[in-house]
């Protein structure tokens, strides 16, 4: 028997896709790029499933972040971007729906879980697989900076620089975008 052609390629794992089905709850949804981060709230229907809520990360430059928008600060935003949406169409619990994306502890998937439940959503899950505060507000990035060379310095955040961003200014530029996000 031949498989799907979805199953072929890798790009669904059907018996995970059931189970998460079969709960009748709505999924909050992580999709990766290699620049973007997607998140959508999903409905299940026989017809085809029915995208309610739909965030992306280019949508964080209104709230006022400029830096990457695929970071772990940028994943926790966008987690707490869905969530705010969902609360103003009384969608109150949903089911973390990660894909075939390998969810690392600690990393951009659960900051993104943690950014949804830090916003009202409630999502079974366990709070020992978030990034620590640290690494959400980006004080990890600045300290880092801090520690390189004028040369590494520009090799590693020269892209910032292009945009006068400064590394260093991360944790306070979280701070204002979260802020922006909440009182939308």
């Amino acid at each position: 028997m031949t498989q799907y052609k979805r199953r072929r390629k890798s790009r669904t794992d059907y018996n995970a896709r059931l189970n998460l089905i079969k709960s009748g709850k709505l999924r909050l949804v992580a999709r990766m790029s290699l620049k973007n981060i997607i998140l959508q709230i999903i409905e299940y229907k026989k017809d085809g499933d029915v995208v309610l809520i739909a965030a992306h990360s280019n949508e964080l430059k209104r709230y006022g972040w400029l830096y990457s928008k695929t970071n772990i600060s940028a994943a926790y935003l966008l987690g707490l971007l869905v969530a705010i949406k969902a609360k103003k169409k009384n969608f109150k619990e949903a089911i973390f729906d990660s894909g075939l994306k390998k969810a690392i502890h600690s990393g951009v998937l659960f900051a993104v879980l943690n950014g949804a439940v830090n916003g009202g959503l409630k999502i079974p899950h366990n709070p020992d697989i978030f990034p620590t505060e640290a690494r959400i507000n980006g004080e990890h990035v600045a300290k880092y900076a801090k520690m390189l060379n004028n040369e590494e310095y520009t090799k590693r955040f020269g892209n910032y620089a292009k945009l006068n961003l400064k590394p260093e200014d991360m944790k306070k530029k979280f701070d204002e975008a979260k802020n922006n996000i909440l009182r939308s």
